[in-house]
């Protein structure tokens, strides 16, 4: 019912910025809090931020805190993040999520999600 395509994602070196981004489709896509997950090769998957469906409310992971800012366009049915100050730490394939309550950070939480869109960071 909610469709979530990534994209904005590439190869940066340490130190640099990426804006990624979530196209959504769907009518009930106002509805649902956004989120932003990763993961790395051989690793679980993480929690990165979320949104609340107005964008009125934000969380991040504390690994992320004060590179990453996570911003939403309802009118455009996109949601974006944008990544500074990156790491070689921060390498990984980055999923787009819809749940239904801000504030989640579990995977269970969420009911749709993206492909993802890999990023590298070198050291």
């Amino acid at each position: 019912q909610v469709q979530l395509v990534e994209s904005g994602g590439g190869l940066v070196q340490a130190g640099g910025s990426l804006r990624l981004s979530c196209a959504a489709s769907g009518r009930t896509f106002r509805n649902y809090a956004m989120g932003w997950f990763r993961q790395a090769p051989g690793k679980e998957r993480e929690f990165v931020s979320t949104i609340s469906w107005s964008g009125g409310s934000t969380y991040y992971a504390d690994s992320v805190k004060g590179r990453f800012t996570i911003s939403r366009g309802n009118a455009k049915n996109t949601v974006y993040l944008q990544m500074n100050s990156l790491k070689f730490e921060d390498t990984a394939v980055y999923y787009c999520a819809a749940g239904g309550v801000a504030g989640i950070r579990l995977e269970s939480g969420y009911d749709y999600w993206g492909q993802g869109t890999q990023v590298t960071v070198s050291s």
